[in-house]
């Protein structure tokens, strides 16, 4: 967005009160109206003729017609921001629209000024100019590996530990539902998994949740998988969706740690996520897999810069060099995991490599990837010189 008013597009629903749209526009010239657009299909032709900063979706009650071009709109510009002007009883729809790439919501009727102070903190929140106040979704990394043995659980744990250690506060979803290890991984034992909350029957809100999660010593909290393969069945999308929903807003970074392959509900969680981590290893057959992966990620309509590459015993020597990699795959890595005899050590001890051998090759690669989805962090040092990483406030 150029200097100036915010040019807004206001797409408006059938059904919803026109006043009450009107009304809640702003007057104050820090944002222009470029478009108001009766109908959410008529509003997608207009998306892609006019020029807006934001896009302002009008909708009543629960709106699958909305959600769609939400979801449309978001994945097509992911950098224009969206704001929901809802009418009616939410019913769950606030939690789907947040999914679905909303940045905010405004309910109609609203009071003088919310609606321009909501789309000014929307567009100013997508070009890092100010700090999200308000209910904000944060970033959902979904860990994808299309071949099995190529290091997701590691890459999970260690990123999300890496996030915790800068001072974020981070939840992992196993979304291994038959042979998950993330607890294994990190040491903990699975006194609750998804299945015992699926079993659980009622709705679903932020502190019930909060009983389902297992903490680490480091603050990262994990939704287990089920401890049997025959559990996996009871764990609906529609839960899943939910979980996604309520761990971003109550969470800095929510690391997802899929099984092998293009499931279902690998693909749900990529639908539903930020970013994604594509994780490799240097042989022949899982790096046509990852091609594989990324074409298929391309197909899916996602975005090349949202996704981060991991080539996983990177320095292994089988006779394919860093620059076969980038012939086979098609781009080069983000961050290259070394081989460590340590990191299986650590993985048996349920000791992620970033915290038993913080100083090891492979645990400064792991930081650095953290660093990648963080770059606004950084390192102090407490009272008696050991560092401590925190989180830069703006």
């Amino acid at each position: 967005m150029s200097g100036g008013a915010i040019k807004a597009l206001i797409a408006v629903e059938n059904g919803v009160d026109h006043d009450l749209v009107e009304a809640s526009l702003p007057a104050d010239g820090l944002v222009e109206v470029v478009g108001l657009v009766d109908g959410l299909e008529e509003s997608w032709n207009a998306l892609q003729e006019t020029p807006a900063d934001i896009l302002v979706v009008a909708c009543f009650g629960y709106s699958e017609r909305a959600l769609f071009l939400i979801d449309g709109a978001a994945k097509e510009r992911p950098e224009r921001p969206i704001v929901v002007l809802f009418q009616g009883v939410p019913d769950g729809f606030v939690r789907r629209a947040f999914e679905a790439g909303a940045d905010d919501l405004v309910t109609l009727p609203g009071v003088p000024g919310e609606l321009a102070f909501t789309m000014e903190k929307a567009v100013a929140r997508r070009h890092g100019n100010a700090v999200a106040t308000g209910v904000a979704v944060s970033p959902m990394i979904c860990i994808l590996g299309p071949k099995g043995g190529a290091g997701k659980t590691l890459v999970s744990s260690n990123l999300a530990l890496g996030l915790a250690g800068l001072g974020h506060r981070v939840a992992i979803v196993d979304l291994d539902l038959q042979f998950g290890d993330v607890g294994l991984s990190l040491g903990l034992v699975p006194e609750r998994t998804i299945y015992d909350l699926a079993k659980s029957g009622g709705s679903l809100d932020a502190d019930k949740l909060d009983g389902y999660l297992v903490e680490h010593g480091t603050g990262v909290r994990v939704l287990m998988a089920p401890t049997r393969p025959d559990h996996a069945g009871v764990v609906t999308g529609e839960l899943l969706r939910e979980v996604y929903a309520l761990l971003r807003t109550t969470h800095d970074f929510v690391v997802i740690d899929t099984p092998p392959g293009f499931t279902p509900e690998v693909i749900a969680a990529t639908d539903a996520s930020s970013d994604i981590c594509m994780v490799g290893v240097l042989d022949s057959l899982s790096l046509k897999n990852t091609k594989l992966g990324l074409e298929t990620l391309d197909l899916m309509g996602y975005e090349a810069e949202r996704i981060r590459l991991v080539l996983n015993r990177a320095d292994s020597r089988v006779g394919i060099t860093r620059d076969d990699v980038e012939a086979i795959v098609g781009r080069s890595p983000d961050v290259l995991i070394p081989s460590d005899r340590d990191i299986p050590r650590a993985v048996n001890e349920g000791s992620p490599i970033v915290m038993s051998k913080p100083r090891s090759d492979a645990a400064q690669a792991f930081r650095k990837l953290s660093a990648l989805y963080a770059p606004d962090s950084t390192e102090h040092r407490n009272g008696n010189g050991r560092r401590r990483l925190l989180r830069r406030r703006r």
